[in-house]
């Protein structure tokens, strides 16, 4: 299958936000293809004390929304903080994860699309340090970290998959 980049798709886009929109349509397929059919116990296994495909997918779909939240000029809230303090937390139900990441994924591609090319060079600061980013900084980020995520949680679930065959 052609991947979303090579598509032809999204040209009323300017190229950053289309490659940005273009990665995280590949990370839902990706996602899609390599863990939609994990029971509960796969999507929870550490093997060799890897982190689990859920904290992965749970990190993709929660860290769009605070990368993008910074990008927006806004601080994270309450809710924000305690969603990433319970990423890595043990006893998620596959179906709920992929749940959240599909819909992570879709409204971090409508959040993208309200940002104006002219706002890119404009500058953000990120974390509780307030380290120094730019808007279209904090875009390409959303793109690299996503696929980072995607490629763990793809690799772990191939593992947890191959541990059925022994």
């Amino acid at each position: 299958m052609v991947e979303p980049w090579l598509r032809g798709t999204l040209t009323e886009v300017d190229a950053v936000r289309r490659q940005v929109l273009h990665a995280l349509e590949l990370a839902a397929e990706d996602v899609d293809r390599w863990c939609a059919g994990l029971s509960d116990a796969e999507m929870n296994a550490r093997p060799f004390g890897l982190a689990p495909v859920a904290f992965h997918l749970r990190h993709i779909a929660r860290s769009l929304d605070r990368l993008l939240t910074y990008a927006e000029g806004r601080a994270l809230d309450g809710a924000q903080m305690d969603a990433l303090a319970s990423e890595l937390a043990g006893g998620a139900v596959a179906e709920e994860v992929l749940a959240e990441v599909l819909a992570g994924l879709g409204e971090a591609q409508r959040r993208v699309r309200m940002i104006s090319a002219a706002r890119y060079e404009e500058a953000r600061g990120v974390g509780r340090a307030m380290l120094p980013s730019t808007v279209g900084g904090l875009l390409v980020h959303c793109a690299e970290h996503t696929q980072r995520h995607v490629g763990q949680a793809v690799t772990t679930a191939n593992v947890v998959t191959g541990l059925r065959q022994l």
